[in-house]
């Protein structure tokens, strides 16, 4: 007898907890859909929603009010909003409705800015968030198939079946576009005004409820950002901006009053006067100091050593859900001719940024460039830096393993007996004493993934700003500790990461920020703190070919003027 498939308890336990903590809270109003005269009833008064998705877990809490008083001033009666499962449950069994997880305290701002709330709690939910909310412990069995029902006539029966109950009802669009979301390596995407207005008026007119989304999109800090395939694997930005009526930063935008005035043709919206937008910050160019490379504080990113394996083992297999990983082997002959290091069957997942001697040879990278060559004695040094780019957020079944998913091969030789180390870097970054301390002798140009750092003091009054990073190539950064996201500047399109004025100490005290860079430092490894974001300061390639030709180059940066 086949085992009993584990049942996902997530949705079942969290409708348990929103129903016993809000019950005191409910009183007699009622919603109905009314389909014989195909409207909604609440309170047994016809109703329209027009509502607007926005996402807790991609705002910092002390921001929640804020984004939506402002969405209330625009005319919505609702909102819309995902309940990511890994969120909330980061290991089987535990919880975590704390701090910024507190989706209680975000449900109670709703009601004090008077918006009625579509909760959809998944367990699956997309919204380009890593693993489409999926918690990735599920792939710590390898054979496990997600997202997926019987294939045979699904569509068919299914609508069949819905217009056997509901032959009719109310016009809703749950999912309009005010924008969409951007990819790293292609343009920033935009949506006009007039055409998101136009298709607004339209619908309203009709009759029809609505849901705008994204109408504040926010920010996928650390390493929550999603990715799709679409032929080649396609991580998304820190930023998700989104070209929403609110801005990443909290701003309204242009959309924002477009909409607010079509909706006041149809409804009444607040009155008084409209927030402008919020104080922001420029500083510096600051000076960043080399801390060392990554390979000098080994012992402090994996305290308890290397996993040992014959061949290597998923990110996954070691319950490392996010971030990097190092494999570690020695070569076993000397190569004295040039000669490719390859990973088979497109088997890195997703960057890896190879070091033999502690000197950084390259990138492979999913989906584009597949081999590097290498020579090098016997008994050399192979080290590689996985990085995890996010899980695939859209499609069925798309196991997303992170890491080396087949063993390295150089020449004709398949490399074993590898040392694993799974990377807390984020713990070590948040220890507030400098990195230098740790560090052991560097050589004295850096070479591959190295850590930069610098403290600033806040001299005026603060404000949120968005960091620059001029020349910089790729990594991780984090301010007072906290993960602000991936920045890519050479591939773009962001070149800005949003830094909310929460996350930065007060006038008198001192800040701090720490870059991972991952491949290049910059001849001048300054960064600088800008008043305005730039969410669209590469050009690319119309056709992308860059992504099928591991030879290819990155046209250069070009930013607009400030």
């Amino acid at each position: 007898m086949a085992p009993k498939k584990r049942p996902c308890l997530f949705p079942s336990l969290l409708l348990l907890y929103l129903t016993l903590l809000l019950l005191p809270q409910v009183d007699s109003r009622s919603f109905v859909v009314d389909r014989t005269h195909n409207q909604f009833l609440l309170d047994g008064f016809p109703f329209r929603y027009v509502s607007g998705s926005i996402h807790y877990y991609r705002i910092p809490r002390v921001l929640w009010a804020d984004r939506l008083f402002k969405m209330r001033l625009c005319g919505l009666n609702a909102i819309q909003f995902y309940v990511p499962w890994n969120y909330h449950e980061p290991e089987p069994g535990v919880f975590n409705f704390n701090g910024s997880r507190d989706l209680i305290a975000f449900l109670n701002e709703a009601a004090k800015a008077n918006l009625l709330v579509i909760l959809r709690p998944g367990p699956y939910i997309c919204a380009e968030w890593e693993m489409g909310g999926l918690p990735s412990w599920l792939l710590r069995k390898p054979k496990i198939h997600l997202r997926t029902s019987d294939p045979a006539d699904n569509m068919t029966r299914i609508f069949a079946r819905l217009r056997k109950y509901e032959p009719s009802g109310p016009l809703v669009n749950s999912e309009y576009y005010t924008g969409w979301l951007d990819y790293w390596g292609q343009n920033h995407s935009t949506r006009s005004i007039s055409s998101v207005t136009k298709g607004l008026e339209n619908m309203l007119k009709l009759g029809a409820s609505v849901n705008m989304y994204m109408f504040h999109g926010g920010t996928n800090f650390g390493y929550w950002n999603g990715a799709d395939d679409k032929g080649r694997f396609l991580p998304i930005t820190t930023s998700y901006d989104y070209d929403a009526p609110i801005s990443e930063a909290g701003d309204p935008t242009p959309k924002f009053f477009a909409i607010r005035n079509v909706i006041s043709k149809f409804q009444e919206v607040p009155l008084g006067p409209l927030p402008p937008p919020g104080p922001k910050m420029m500083l510096g160019p600051l000076t960043l100091h080399l801390d060392g490379n990554l390979l000098a504080f080994l012992d402090f990113l994996c305290p308890k050593g290397p996993i040992n394996s014959f061949f290597p083992l998923t990110f996954e297999a070691v319950k490392q859900d996010h971030g990097f990983m190092l494999y570690r082997t020695y070569l076993p002959y000397t190569i004295s001719e040039p000669t490719p290091f390859w990973v088979p069957n497109n088997g890195v997942h997703d960057r890896a940024y190879v070091i033999l001697d502690e000197v950084f040879q390259g990138v492979l990278e999913r989906n584009t460039k597949r081999e590097l060559v290498l020579t090098a004695n016997a008994g050399a040094k192979l080290d590689i830096l996985l990085e995890n780019m996010g899980r695939l957020s859209f499609g069925s079944n798309h196991s997303d393993f992170k890491g080396l998913l087949e063993p390295p091969i150089l020449g004709q030789t398949i490399l074993t007996d590898w040392m694993i180390y799974p990377l807390k870097i984020d713990k070590l970054v948040k220890w507030w004493f400098p990195l230098n301390l740790l560090k052991r002798p560097q050589p004295d140009i850096p070479s591959g993934p190295t850590f930069y750092s610098t403290t600033f003091p806040i001299l005026g009054s603060s404000g949120d700003t968005f960091l620059y990073l001029p020349g910089w190539t790729k990594g991780q950064v984090w301010i007072n500790g906290f993960n602000l996201g991936r920045y890519w500047t050479k591939r773009g399109p962001q070149q800005t990461l949003y830094v909310p004025r929460l996350l930065l100490l007060p006038k008198g005290a001192i800040n701090k920020i720490t870059l991972l860079e991952l491949e290049n430092v910059p001849s001048k490894p300054e960064v600088q703190f800008l008043d305005n974001p730039i969410l669209n300061g590469t050009s690319h390639r119309p056709h992308f070919d860059s992504f099928s030709d591991p030879q290819s180059t990155y046209e250069p940066i070009q930013l607009s003027g400030h």
